[in-house]
Order: structure tokens, then sequence, then C-alpha cells
């Protein structure tokens, strides 16, 4: 490790800091090579600053000598944290590769699924590609890929020290970071081509390494750019809407293609639309459905990619020092919530630090009626956060397509194909949930309500039932429309038992770590794990595999009597997990009642 790990975990930087040798990476030329930074205030070392006050190599050096235990615990640390991980892939992924391939060698046949596999490549790695990369820049909107630990921030980057050699092996280590689950996809790629389509397993590892390695590099520079520069950030924001629909359509198409109906010339422009286009041409290289011009679109992404990684690496020692006190605090405030799962708590400080929680002032007509207030109050929420609303639409359209497969498979497949359609349907009403999970974050915010707490739940149900049934109405007729069958008109009827599900999820109350510590689990093994993601996830865990049953036969055979006895068993369980949700909300106001009170 280099000397500037013996910092506390050192991260981001202090904006350009000038120092006299001119050697932290901050001159006019690393200045224009990275960028503007929106005119924020170099408000990290003071000007007069001489060689004289540079105490960065001592400050490192001794650094370095204080934390030499502690790196080589954490050294440990890694290395067993990464002989796991190894471990892992090599039984559950290598293992399991290496029996296929001898049973493709003495005669099994794999190829075919190849013709599905490379129609569904230009459309489907287009989609990959650009979620990709939208991940990345989304992690720069509150993170970012130089993020200091505190006590670098709080204290070694306001001494006189260059932020260069502090804040540079963290851009680098979110790099190596980064690239690990590109090689992962590479080395899955190679496995699948070569079986399915008989691919020569060294052309085909290196073509898929051109994508794996240069889009996640690609979107590390490009989240520096968004931790950096507020203008990006915005455009950012405006933008991921717009990104997420093209992922989602990119998705279908691929869909649609592997079921035999592809659109050739759409997917030459996407293609060579962008660096998630080039990634796909390149990994279609050493198959028979290869595009030309892989070489040219490998050097597309090769070039750009070397370019940005330079510039960047001038650039991560430019970083406002206010902002990396802020990104610390928020990575740190993150981690401990993770720590403690709670995970709710974890996804709003990171939806507040990314700006996703932007407020739109609409306004609706008062009721006149004070039954119908809970409902008011619901639907302008919900209208004043139009992302959960398209993020609810735009959920039900994997749902609706998950479902499909389910006509052509049997068995166990067949289930488990509903199953994860099912999943879908429940994230997409789980986004109309959030007026009710807000009221169970503080039940003291139901003090306005005269309804008891776990009535009012209950009367939280109502507005996302009715959202849901219009989405899958809506969904349903534009499946139908396209040469569905009359199954299709089963996703509203599922609706009220997948926002049970929600609502019993809503009121689980306060995190009961105590489940991961069972006695049971040194006898059993991980039981305390089980039983803590059974009590988290309850109301889908029980609603999912029960709807999956009948839901799935219907769709096999499309008769009358399953889809009566689908619709019954929807209603049956939406009442059950309705009852669950009302008596875990009856608890709820007791539990977080102070010790001694009446």
């Amino acid at each position: 490790m280099s000397g500037s790990e013996a910092v506390a975990d050192p991260a981001t930087t202090a904006g350009p800091q000038p120092a006299a040798d001119g050697t932290d990476g901050t001159d006019g030329t690393a200045a224009a090579a990275s960028g503007p930074t929106d005119g924020r205030p170099d408000d990290g070392t003071p000007a007069d600053w001489t060689a004289d006050d540079d105490w960065t190599d001592e400050a490192l050096a001794l650094l370095h000598a204080l934390r030499t235990p502690h790196r080589r615990n954490r050294a440990k640390q890694i290395g067993f944290a990464a002989y796991c991980a190894v471990l892992i892939l090599v039984i559950w992924g290598g293992v399991p590769s290496l029996g296929l391939f001898l049973q493709a060698s003495m005669g099994a046949d794999y190829t075919g699924h190849g013709p599905a596999l490379l129609a569904a490549m230009p459309s489907g790695i287009a989609a990959v590609g650009l979620a990709t990369l939208l991940l990345a820049v989304r992690d720069g909107l509150w993170r970012g890929p130089v993020v200091p630990p505190r006590a670098t921030t709080d204290w070694l980057l306001a001494h006189p020290v260059r932020p260069r050699p502090v804040l540079r092996p963290w851009f680098w280590l979110s790099c190596g970071l980064a690239l690990v689950p590109g090689l992962l996809m590479a080395v899955g790629a190679m496995v699948t081509l070569g079986l399915t389509v008989r691919a020569r397993l060294p052309a085909a590892l290196g073509w898929c390494l051109v994508g794996g390695v240069c889009l996640p590099l690609l979107g590390v520079s490009a989240a520096l750019l968004v931790q950096r520069s507020d203008r990006a950030a915005r455009w950012v924001r405006r933008l991921t809407p717009y990104a997420s629909v093209l992922i989602l359509a990119l998705a279908a198409q691929s869909a649609l293609a592997a079921a035999g109906h592809p659109v050739h010339g759409l997917e030459q422009v996407e293609l060579w639309s962008g660096p998630w286009g080039w990634a796909g041409i390149a990994a279609l290289a050493p198959t028979p459905a290869a595009v030309p011009g892989a070489w040219a679109a490998a050097a597309l992404l090769l070039v750009p990619t070397a370019v940005c990684l330079v510039l960047a690496d001038r650039a991560a020692a430019t970083v406002s020092l206010t902002l990396l006190r802020e990104r610390a605090r928020t990575a740190a405030g993150v981690l401990a919530a993770l720590r403690t799962v709670e995970l709710r708590a974890a996804r709003l400080a990171v939806n507040s630090a990314s700006g996703g929680n932007r407020q739109f002032r609409v306004r609706l007509p008062a009721p006149r009626r004070a039954w119908l207030v809970v409902y008011w109050r619901d639907a302008l929420a919900l209208l004043r956060s139009p992302a959960r609303l398209g993020r609810s639409a735009l959920l039900t359209v994997p749902a609706l397509l998950c479902a499909v497969p389910a006509h052509g498979t049997r068995g166990v497949l067949s289930w488990a194909v509903t199953a994860v359609a099912l999943l879908f349907g429940y994230l997409a009403v789980a986004q109309l949930l959030e007026p009710a999970r807000i009221e169970t974050d503080d039940v003291r915010r139901a003090s306005w309500s005269p309804y008891p707490f776990a009535g009012l739940m209950l009367r939280h149900a109502v507005v996302p039932t009715v959202l849901g049934v219009l989405l899958g109405t809506a969904g349903a007729a534009v499946a139908v429309l396209a040469g569905a069958g009359p199954d299709a008109w089963l996703a509203p009827l599922v609706v009220p038992a997948l926002v049970g599900a929600g609502l019993v999820n809503a009121c689980r109350g306060a995190a009961r770590r105590d489940l991961l510590f069972r006695p049971a689990q040194a006898a059993g093994g991980g039981t305390g794990i089980i039983a803590f993601a059974g009590w988290y996830a309850a109301g889908p865990a029980v609603a999912l595999p029960l709807l999956a049953l009948p839901l799935s036969e219907c769709l096999r055979t499309g008769a009358a009597a399953p889809f009566g006895r689908t619709a019954a068993v929807g209603a049956a369980l939406a009442a059950v997990l309705l009852r669950w949700a009302w008596s875990r909300a009856g608890r709820l106001p007791r539990q977080t009642r102070p010790a001694g009170a009446a």
C-alpha cells in the first residue's frame, strides 16, 4: 500500500490547494483538463502557504508508521474477505461451469438457446451498459468515487498538505472496486457464449472484457465529474427518469427479440449510439452474429476510457473540501445505518443527499367531508413526488413482461417465473405506500388523525389500491391489444393482495436486530439471518408464493376455472394480509411509548 493509505482511511480531496513546488496536480493544465468547478471557493488551503509550510511527506510518513498495526489487521480482514469471495465464486460459479463444459464435451447440446441469446444481445447489452453508467453517475450525486473518511477531511486536509497524494489512491480504489462486477460479467458471458454458440473461450473473454472493463471505468470518471460539478449533477437528476425509461424499453426490446421479434434497424442504431452499444458490438465479435466494425467499436471504447482516466486522475485533487466533508458524513451515516440494519434510514439518507426528495408544488381542492381527508393527503403526497408514480408505472412493465414466459413453462419453473412477475408488481405498488411508511416512521405524526392508528393505516391502503388497479388495468389493456390472452386481466385483480403485503411491511416497526443473534444460530448456521429476513420481508414472503401457485396455473392453461380461483385466492389473501397489517399497526404506538407512560 502507498503511504497515503496510512491516513485514517484517507478519501476525497480538499479542493485545488496551491503548493510551492506545483506537484499537487492543480496547475493550470490540470484544471483546464478536469473541467469547471462551478465557481466553488477553494476553501481548503490558505493562499499564503509557502514551501516551508508543506508538511505533506512528513505527515504521511508519520501516519504510515502510526497506522502500521491497523493496516496489518485490515490487510488480514481484506485477505479473508477476498478468500471467502473467491471460494464462493469457485463453488457456485466455477465448478458448475466446468461441469457444463464436461457435459458438452460428452455430447450434451446447449446450442438450442444460442439463436435466442444472440437475438437478445444487442439491445440487452445496451440496457445493461446504460444501467451501469446511470448507477455510477447516480452514485456521484451523494457519494462519489473520491470518498475520504471523516478523519481525513476534518483533520488531515485542513492542514498544509497537498491533497493530490492523499486523494488519488481513493479514486483508483473506486476504479478497482468498479472493475469487479465488470470482470465477473465478462467471465459469465464467456461461459455462456462458449456453451450456447460454441465461441472460442479466449476470444470471447477478450472481447467481453472490452465492455466489462471500459464501461465501469467510464462510469467512475463520469461520477467524479458529477461529484465536482453542480451543473453536471443537475443534468443527471433531470435526465435520470428518461434514462430509466430508455433502459426499460431496451430490456423490453431484448425480450421481444429473444421471442422472435427483432427490429434489426433499431438495433443497429442502438449499437452505434454510444459506449453502451459499442460494448455490445465487441461482445458479438466472436459469435456468428458479429457486426462489422468490432475493432472500431473497441477503439472507441478503449481510447476515450484512457483519456477520461487521465483527466479524472488530475481532477481527483480538485474537489472542494466543504463538499468532501459533506460526502464523508453522508457516507458514514449510510454505513452506520446499514451496520444497524436500518435499510430505510440508509435509503432516505441517500435520497436526501442526492436530491431525490424534491417536492413539487401541486394543489388539490380540499375535501368537503372529513372522511376524505386521509385519501386527499395521500393523493396530494404522491402528486408532489411524481418520481414515485413514475417508478410505479415503470415497474409495472417488467411485471407484465415477466408473466409472458409463464405461458410456455411447466412445473417449478412456471411458478418461479410467475413469482418474479409478482415481485415486480409488489415493488410497483410499494412505491405508492410511502405515505403509510412516513406515518410508521414516527407514530406521533398521526396525532392529527381522529382515527385509531390501526384504522388510519388501513385507510392508507385505499389510494395505493386504486392507483395500482388503474395501472394494472392499463397494462392489461395494452397486453391484450398486443396479442395477450384474457388472463392478462388478472393483473389488476392481484393488486389488493400486493398492497396488503406492502402494508404489512410498512407496519413492522423498529428493526428486530435481536433476531440476528438467536441462540439457534450457532447450532443451525445462519438461522438468525433467515429469521431476520423473514421478519423484514414478511408481507411479500407470504403473499408472493401463495399468489404464484394459482396464477401460474391460470397463465399456463388460460381456462375460466383457474381464473376464478386466482381471483378468489387474491381476495382472500388480501383480507388476511390487511388484518395482519391492522394487528401490527395496533402494536406500534405501544412499542414507541416511553417506559412508565400510562
